[in-house]
């Protein structure tokens, strides 16, 4: 990708999963990547395959849904490697039950995660962005943002107020040369939907047209176009990477 060789950039929720794959692959594109987890060691071990490779990394333990947290991690990422370039609001969590058996700890905590944190962490590092005239932005949403999720409902209003964030910043921020742009997984083969149980895996598989769930691997292609110059007139964009279960034009 053009233009991602010595960019800074932060990604959240690098840890594993999705996260960490979108990490390795932004080392192996030259950028200075920092992430944030709550698991700092294991935002550690990344950042150290990361420097294994060859790359530039640091991890940095954050709980993404602590705006002061967020502010002090930023700065220690600032210190360490300069102005962030580029931001991958990935991290997220969420407990699957329908709605009615649901309470308020539970939406406290799904909120706090999926919607607070990617907040959290534009309303820190946009502003820097603007001042210098330029950034790139993606924020890892999910289909069940646009189509809804059965045992999803407040992790998919979560994500779809993501999406909906997403247009609305890349329309106040378009003249900064800032761009924001969102990416909606599908089912992936994470630790999470293995918890699921494997009828539900079947199922998911049978309805994807291509007949598997994702890989993390699907999805850093993709962001690290976002990040790039490739990417510089393309913003407000939600794009599904779901093996085509969800269909969108």
């Amino acid at each position: 990708m053009r233009g991602l060789q010595g960019k800074n950039v932060i990604l959240t929720g690098g840890a594993s999963g999705i996260g960490q794959a979108i990490s390795l692959r932004l080392g192996e594109e030259g950028c200075n990547v920092g992430i944030f987890d709550l698991n700092g060691e294991g935002a550690n071990a990344t950042a150290e395959k990361i420097r294994a490779a060859g790359g530039t990394a640091n991890g940095y333990a954050v709980d993404v849904s602590d705006y002061d947290a967020v502010a002090s991690a930023v700065a220690a990422f600032e210190s360490d490697c300069g102005p962030v370039d580029g931001l991958v609001n990935n991290a997220g969590w969420d407990k699957s039950m329908p709605f009615l058996d649901t309470d308020l700890e539970l939406w406290h905590k799904v909120v706090a995660i999926n919607m607070y944190g990617p907040l959290n962490l534009c309303h820190v590092i946009l502003k820097g962005m603007s001042e210098r005239g330029g950034g790139r932005v993606v924020n890892i949403s999910s289909d069940a943002g646009r189509v809804g999720s059965s045992g999803e409902a407040v992790y998919a209003a979560c994500k779809g107020g993501l999406i909906a964030f997403s247009k609305t910043m890349s329309r106040e921020l378009a003249r900064k040369n800032i761009t924001l742009n969102t990416v909606c997984p599908g089912p992936t083969n994470t630790p999470l939907l293995a918890e699921q149980g494997p009828k539900l895996v079947a199922a998911l598989e049978r309805a994807v047209p291509m007949r598997r769930v994702a890989e993390p691997e699907d999805y850093p292609g993709l962001v690290s176009f976002f990040l790039s110059d490739d990417a510089s007139y393309i913003t407000g964009q939600t794009i599904s990477v779901s093996g085509g279960l969800t269909m969108h034009g």
